[in-house]
């Protein structure tokens, strides 16, 4: 059967692959839309298991508010440049009202959920893989619930964002501590929230460097509760200097406004992905000893 242009437009507008796939699609299906499209969806989900291996560690952080709740979700890709792709933006925010529609409860159950389309996101993330040609991946979101307060955001960018739930004050107070958390990164609002074994572990290194200075142990007691305060205040919201205000603590600024944060959270692009570090010189140096070898 004759593959006409405008069969491999009506497949590309259907699977938004490339002209020359669609047309092999059609020449293989021979001409049947159906079956073309089909195989289109099966050489996408090859591409995309070639390509489950590569480091995805550029993407978006997109921040979604709804009535009574927000969302925050990582959706990674390889490059930069694809992060900025109008095809990667729109996967993601879509990605993104999805699950805060459907409340999934991992990441497994909001990679089969569907579009309106009926579409799963999988099947979704598989189609764009083939298209752009990277691998891609939703690494992780949080759903956090306005309660009795209300949620304030703030996003630098695309690689930063944060939500905040806070108790009293007003829109501008919670978009100043949201901005807060996400220019300070504090691990936890006050330090109840601070892991046991993170205090235990940080007293131990501060007692262990505390002795070296060969005071009584009564001094070196004081030191390292001294040297405690001073973790604490870095590492929880309340303790941080504003980051608007260095001279004022975030605890005496919620004071001044009678107000109460219950919990935050904050994403940055690709944090704590192994990212693959090229080498141009070592990689240059290693085909020359392999040819060298060769010779």
């Amino acid at each position: 059967m004759a593959i006409t242009a405008a069969m491999v437009k009506e497949l590309r507008e259907r699977t938004g692959v490339g002209m020359m796939e669609c047309k092999k699609a059609l020449v293989k299906a021979d001409g049947d839309m159906e079956a073309a499209a089909q195989l289109l969806r099966e050489s996408g989900q090859a591409k995309a298991d070639k390509k489950a291996g590569r480091v995805a560690a550029e993407g978006r952080i997109i921040v979604r508010h709804g009535d009574t709740a927000a969302i925050i979700i990582e959706v990674n890709c390889e490059t930069d440049f694809v992060a900025n792709d109008d095809n990667f933006i729109d996967f993601a925010e879509s990605v993104a009202a999805v699950a805060l529609a459907q409340r999934p409860a991992d990441v497994d159950a909001l990679m089969a959920a569907t579009f309106a389309d009926g579409e799963t996101v999988e099947a979704t993330r598989t189609a764009l893989i083939a298209k752009i040609g990277e691998n891609i991946g939703v690494r992780r979101f949080d759903i956090v619930e306005a309660g009795d307060g209300a949620l304030a955001s703030y996003t630098h960018g695309a690689r930063i964002g944060s939500l905040v739930a806070v108790s009293g004050g007003d829109d501008a107070l919670g978009k100043d501590l949201a901005m807060h958390v996400a220019a300070s990164s504090p691990v936890c609002v006050d330090e109840a929230g601070v892991p046991q074994d993170t205090i235990d572990s940080e007293r131990a290194i501060l007692l262990e460097q505390a002795k070296g200075s060969g005071k009584p142990d009564d001094i070196i007691a004081k030191m390292v509760d001294g040297r405690m305060r001073k973790f604490l205040g870095e590492i929880t919201l309340v303790g941080q200097p504003f980051v608007k205000d260095p001279d004022q603590t975030v605890g005496k600024l919620l004071k001044q406004h009678s107000a109460t944060v219950s919990g935050f959270v904050r994403y940055e692009v690709g944090e704590g992905v192994e990212k693959k570090e090229d080498n141009f010189a070592e990689e240059v140096m290693a085909q020359v000893a392999a040819a060298q070898g060769k010779s």
